[in-house]
């Protein structure tokens, strides 16, 4: 396994079948995430997104809470074809609205979805690769980036499930508005987990101009 595919081929295997079994679409963490989008998506001014892409949607938790108030079209990105099958399976999207795809690689095209985010996925992509899954994000979004990560005001390598080069925390609301002039801060925000549910995230929101 070559270092460059290393977490890639981690998420695609084992490592990322075993996330899936731990990660749940109970009714109490639903309803926490539908909170928080809730919260999030107070901020959009105007017409709401006709069309939500997640990357890294895994089981597709936060998919399911996007339904609960938008009329989208959702989509989502995601390696793990056990995690896959579940969306599908599961009724939460139909398959030509699953992509098996990475943040570096994403099947769309140039402006094609309103909002394009991610939630605990940037965190587990390495130094040397993140500016690209930074550049396809922005690529794709018409409108609206978003991300949902943990937060450092520096770069932080996290030792994770036993593995030293799978979790990372960094600023990435800070990365976004040095990596692109078209962008403008909306809102940010942290939910703490004592209150929220959620794991002591912090989220920041884009718009592009």
């Amino acid at each position: 396994m070559s270092d460059k595919n290393k977490q890639i081929d981690a998420w695609r295997g084992d490592f990322g079948d075993s996330y899936t079994d731990r990660n749940t679409a109970d009714p109490e963490r639903l309803a926490n995430v539908t909170r928080a989008f809730q919260e999030i998506f107070g901020h959009i001014e105007g017409a709401p997104p006709a069309s939500i892409l997640e990357v890294g949607a895994n089981l597709g938790g936060n998919i399911r809470a996007l339904k609960t108030f938008t009329d989208a079209k959702l989509y989502a990105v995601e390696p793990n074809g056990k995690a896959r099958s579940i969306i599908v399976d599961e009724g939460v999207l139909p398959p030509d609205q699953v992509a098996d795809a990475t943040a570096g690689d994403l099947p769309f095209d140039d402006g094609q979805i309103d909002l394009v985010f991610t939630s605990g996925v940037l965190i587990h992509i390495p130094h040397e690769d993140v500016e690209r899954a930074y550049n396809e994000m922005h690529r794709v979004a018409r409108r609206y980036v978003l991300s949902i990560e943990y937060f450092s005001p520096t770069l932080v390598t996290i030792p994770y499930r036993g593995e030293t080069d799978l979790l990372f925390k960094r600023d990435f609301g800070g990365q976004w508005l040095d990596m692109f002039d078209d962008l403008e801060h909306v809102a940010n925000g942290f939910f703490w987990k004592r209150t929220t549910g959620l794991d002591d995230v912090t989220w920041w929101l884009f718009r592009k101009t």
